[in-house]
């Protein structure tokens, strides 16, 4: 077991008013210090059942290539699929915490999968006031339900079927953005998996803090999957950093939020930029986000497509194992 659960440590500092030092960010990192006030970051909006396909395709390609980031409106994922994936994760953070170890990460794993707190390597020994649940929920080749919480009951039953409603999305995702580089509509996803694309999802519990002014739920990153596809509720916490400066998310009931992560930088030779993004917490309420990361099997390789590489505009990014890009990138290694 790891030690100090965030939600843990939360409880116990409930009317403390003071935050552990291993949680104070420096000051260039505090959210208080370094977030532009009063101003929402209004990124791209995207209406998924608008019949203008061109319409549709140009402004996925357009928000890939400026901003690395959107939201999309009327993705046809019912909402009642997302309410229920919502509804069992957060019964899951909420029981009691021997409860939740029964799916903790294995101290020896070199997956991500189980309830964990820490991730990544983090600088001089910080830590993100998060805790977090990861799975993969597709292919079924790929999964171990031993990570699926059996509590509540219908936490399968919720998980599936929102994965079932996904498929769409995700194809619709890769389509155009491989139309918009000038490729086949299936070339992308094929060079990220095909068939064998993984969908791992995670939960980010985000209790409330004493002062969120000074700690950061997860510190600037980029995604290292393909395309990451996010539900959140309805407490602000996502930021993206955008002209030197961090700003909040505008948040749309009912939207997804779509990143675009490092594969997909690396596939199109840098044309689509990975967002940098964070997330920031709240002192009374909790923030609870459900984002599936759509990445490559572990061996399979990735590097920028041969028909966007030539000799003027050599090959920008190494060609890699996925999992040797992963461990590099959690560890803090020089891809």
């Amino acid at each position: 077991m790891e030690v100090g659960r965030v939600q843990e440590v939360a409880s116990s500092l409930l009317f403390s008013g003071t935050l552990p030092s291993q949680f104070v960010r420096p000051d260039t990192e505090q959210p208080g210090i370094t977030t532009v006030k009063g101003q929402v970051l209004a990124v791209p909006v995207i209406d998924f059942t608008n019949p203008d396909d061109d319409s549709v395709l140009t402004a996925i390609h357009d928000a890939s290539l400026n901003w690395g980031m959107f939201q999309i409106i009327n993705h046809q994922i019912p909402n009642e699929a997302i309410t229920h994936l919502q509804a069992v994760g957060k019964e899951f953070f909420q029981l009691p915490p021997e409860m939740k170890e029964i799916y903790a990460k294995p101290p020896a794993s070199k997956s991500v999968e189980g309830y964990g707190t820490n991730l990544q390597k983090e600088i001089d020994g910080k830590r993100g006031w998060v805790d977090h649940l990861f799975h993969i929920i597709w292919p079924p080749s790929s999964i171990n339900y031993n990570f699926w919480p059996q509590n509540p009951p219908s936490y399968r039953a919720a998980n599936e079927e929102y994965r079932k409603h996904l498929h769409g999305v995700v194809e619709k995702l890769f389509r155009s953005l491989s139309l918009g580089l000038g490729l086949e509509g299936h070339e992308l996803k094929e060079r990220v998996g095909g068939d064998e694309l993984v969908y791992l999802l995670k939960i980010n519990y985000y209790p409330p803090c004493p002062r969120p002014d000074l700690a950061l739920g997860v510190p600037a990153h980029t995604d290292m999957s393909a395309i990451t596809i996010l539900v959140p509720n309805e407490v602000q916490g996502l930021q993206a950093f955008r002209d030197g400066h961090w700003y909040d998310v505008n948040y749309i009931p009912n939207a997804l939020v779509i990143h675009i992560g490092d594969q997909i930088e690396i596939l199109s030779n840098g044309k689509y930029k990975s967002v940098l993004h964070r997330t920031t917490v709240n002192k009374e309420k909790t923030r609870i986000s459900w984002p599936v990361f759509l990445e490559p099997p572990p061996e399979f390789e990735v590097g920028p497509h041969p028909k966007l590489v030539d000799e003027k505009i050599p090959a920008r990014y190494k060609t890699k194992k996925y999992s040797e890009y992963a461990y590099c990138k959690l560890n803090k290694i020089p891809q």
